[in-house]
């Protein structure tokens, strides 16, 4: 695939201008580009600026709210319910958090589902939001069926993405961020975007046969990582999103590249967990300490030493911070393209760039 170095300032500053040409607010425009543009940089591309064409056409056929329209609709000590409206996902999501937050610091737990949500980016995002502030915190999302039940011959519950966060220094603090099924679909439209053929265990065709061409993969369904237990993780995320929101389940939830004119409504769920509550931070930096610096000081035999979950993203963003975002040139293109569809303003790229 063929790619180049794009200044990520420069991708952040063209994707929001996007963005506020369709509609949205500029500070909203800015946190959706920054969410979009740290995944490229997190090394996460199926969850980059690649979705930016979708996300607009959505926006202007109507299915997704350019304006944040996220309401409370129950709200009770520690928990509480949102409607978004179809709101961008990350502008719900990232109140949807923010209150956990918030019940957390009041109540030492607060648990916020949403309904009638839309795509909301990388999972770990929302879930490094109340690591920040010294708590744990989890975030899962529901999505259209992609994965059969064990043996089963059709889609029946969607990878459900979930993400746990842990709150430490730079070198014990980890974030688990992973989809239930053997991989994100995503990566999957990426290599079908690019002509490159699948590892047979990731997916099936519409036939429930194992494949390794992408486009049938895309027709076809998502393998569960781990078999059954992929699934039975999958259903939890389920009742926690749709069922505990009141919102969508399965079959309900629609498709992002399906019809672009109808809602999404996904639904989410968002926890926040304040770890003082529990014990002393000075004894749950202790415990941290005895679990993970044992992992991080055992033997390797590979070349690269053993590390935690999300460390590789963090690392790929450190990277992307002094070399610049890899972009591949088909969502370049289509990122300009888009840019002139809606009559957005693409800022002048720095020297050496391309646009």
């Amino acid at each position: 695939m063929i790619s180049s170095t794009q200044d990520p300032i420069w991708l952040r500053e063209t994707t929001a201008a996007v963005f506020e040409a369709a509609g949205v607010a500029p500070d909203d425009a800015r946190f959706v580009a920054d969410s979009l543009v740290a995944a490229d940089e997190a090394g996460v591309p199926s969850h980059g600026v690649m979705l930016v064409p979708m996300y607009v056409d959505r926006l202007r056929r109507g299915s997704v709210a350019a304006t944040d329209v996220t309401a409370v609709v129950a709200d009770d000590g520690a928990t509480a319910v949102l409607d978004a409206g179809h709101s961008l996902g990350q502008l719900s999501a990232r109140r949807a958090m923010d209150l956990a937050i918030e019940k957390a610091e009041r109540f030492g737990i607060g648990v916020v589902t949403v309904r009638h949500a839309f795509h909301f980016g990388r999972a770990s995002q929302y879930a490094d939001r109340a690591a920040a502030r010294g708590m744990i915190g989890i975030a899962a999302s529901n999505t259209r069926p992609m994965m059969p039940a064990p043996g089963g011959a059709e889609p029946v519950v969607g990878n459900n993405p979930f993400a746990v966060a842990v709150p430490g220094d730079d070198e014990r603090s980890f974030t688990l961020d992973m989809a239930l099924s053997e991989v994100a679909l995503g990566k999957i439209r990426m290599a079908a975007s690019s002509g490159s053929a699948i590892p047979e265990h990731w997916a099936t065709d519409r036939d429930g046969n194992p494949t390794t061409d992408a486009h049938a993969a895309i027709d076809g369904m998502l393998l569960p990582a781990g078999g059954p237990k992929g699934f039975g993780l999958a259903l939890v995320v389920e009742i926690l999103t749709g069922v505990l929101s009141g919102g969508a389940v399965s079959h309900e939830v629609r498709g992002l590249y399906a019809d672009t004119a109808a809602p999404n409504d996904s639904a989410q769920f968002f926890l926040a967990i304040d770890v003082n509550r529990f014990l002393p931070a000075a004894s749950f930096t202790d415990g941290l300490s005895r679990l993970v610096d044992p992992i991080l000081a055992a033997g390797v035999h590979t070349d690269a030493p053993p590390r935690l979950p999300g460390h590789g993203a963090r690392a790929a963003a450190r990277r992307a911070n002094g070399a610049g975002v890899a972009v591949s040139a088909r969502v370049l293109d289509d990122l300009i393209a888009t840019a002139t569809a809606v009559g957005a303003t693409v800022p002048a790229p720095p020297s050496g760039g391309r646009a």
